[in-house]
């Protein structure tokens, strides 16, 4: 009688990408993106300026720059495993908090944990990837897993109005308690499903074993060369960190004081988001996998350019249905592309150092963003002048993506 084979009909590379999404979706869905649901209700309820809008988003994106450089250390000391399970609960623990303090300052505190958190958990998972995955599969996994963004985004969207309806507009301190506490329970869950390497389980990466553009751990490129490959990746990095977080910060709070949507129609576009960009990790990671790392960086920072110009210039709301359906489709693109990307250049030993090095550049882009966009929209009454900057810092980021090789990476 022949031997029952022992080797698993699922990969366990695919319970990372599934631990790696819920990851996203805690982290970044919850953590992050949920703010830009909150922000017309806690406005109205603590109140909030716009510039005090847009310094609580840069205060939680401080908080993640930092989480880039600590993470990696933690990374070192005690694994991813146990590095991304404790930044899942500072994440949800704070959530939990912000929904428990009723004035500016707390909130800042706090939120700036949040970003702390949040970093400490999405680097780590991210890097995590090139681990897991030959370059042949790279980009389709870290495509899948940032769909956790998206779910992020529909919950919030479908929550928060849910909340608030009843409860009125001080409803968003109990939406962050419920969003904390999820967060809370896939930290749990994430530190039981998570392994730091494959070699633990005695297996090999999910694909083709086959040489990369750059480095492979048995071939490292010289220094001078991994200096330029980062400096590359993280100018483009710290582009889309400027340019994609002033739309997702202020496109529903835009769509309520320019469009004159109600609160819940702008949850419903908020939840579309969410839906539409649960497409844009796998299918731009793929084009990258079959096409080249560079030019499905074009390709996305053009749908991105059109959608900011479309918001920027129109105020009919068939073209913003339109700008919100091009950022959508392509939201979370990008990340999945650069995770596949540092780890096709640099390595799968080099890539959570790589991707902590273009993340800080990211995270600073980041922390521009919504200050430089909260500034220019309480001078001119409106954000339309902060979207033409983002489409201008996108259009460059093409310019940049162009001189990327275009073969293999």
């Amino acid at each position: 009688m022949p031997e029952r084979s022992e080797q698993p009909t699922i990969h366990y590379g695919w319970w990372i990408v599934l631990a790696g999404t819920l990851t996203v979706f805690s982290s970044l869905g919850l953590g992050r993106f949920a703010l830009g649901m909150l922000l017309p209700s806690m406005s109205e309820s603590i109140p909030l300026s716009y510039e005090q809008m847009g310094f609580v988003g840069t205060g939680n994106f401080i908080g993640y720059l930092i989480a880039v450089i600590t993470s990696v250390q933690m990374v070192r000391a005690v694994g991813s495993r146990t590095t991304i399970a404790c930044g899942l609960f500072i994440t949800g623990t704070t959530l939990v908090a912000v929904g428990s303090v009723d004035h500016y300052y707390p909130i800042l505190i706090l939120y700036f944990l949040t970003g702390f958190g949040s970093g400490t958990a999405n680097v780590p998972i991210m890097a995590l990837v090139s681990h897991w995955f030959y370059r042949s599969e790279r980009g389709k996994a870290a495509g899948i897993m940032v769909m956790g963004n998206g779910i992020g985004i529909m919950l919030s969207g479908l929550l928060v109005p849910m909340v608030i309806t009843q409860l009125g507009a001080d409803g968003w301190s109990l939406s962050w308690q419920i969003l904390g506490c999820i967060v809370i329970v896939i930290s749990a869950i994430c530190a039981f499903l998570l392994q730091n390497d494959p070699a633990e389980r005695g297996l090999s990466p999910i694909g083709k074993a086959e040489g990369s553009c750059g480095s492979t751990d048995n071939e490292p490129i010289p220094h001078h060369q991994e200096r330029k490959i980062l400096s590359q990746l993280g100018s483009i990095y710290f582009l889309f960190g400027t340019s994609y977080v002033i739309y997702a910060t202020f496109i529903v709070t835009t769509l309520i004081t320019d469009f004159g949507l109600t609160e819940s129609a702008a949850g419903d576009v908020w939840f579309w988001i969410g839906g539409f960009s649960l497409i844009s990790g796998p299918l731009f990671g793929t084009i990258s996998d079959r096409w080249g790392r560079a030019r499905g960086l074009i390709l996305v920072f053009s749908l991105q350019t059109t959608s900011y110009l479309l918001i920027a210039l129109s105020s009919r709301i068939e073209l913003a249905y339109i700008s919100v359906f091009l950022f959508g489709i392509c939201a979370w693109s990008i990340p999945s592309i650069m995770a596949a990307a540092v780890g096709d250049r640099l390595g799968p030993s080099r890539a959570a150092y790589a991707f902590g090095i273009i993340t800080f550049l990211f995270g600073f882009g980041q922390i521009v963003g919504p200050a430089v966009a909260g500034i220019m929209a309480e001078q001119s009454g409106s954000f339309s002048s902060s979207y033409m900057l983002a489409a201008l810092l996108a259009a460059l980021a093409i310019l940049l993506a162009n001189w990327q090789p275009r073969t293999d990476c």
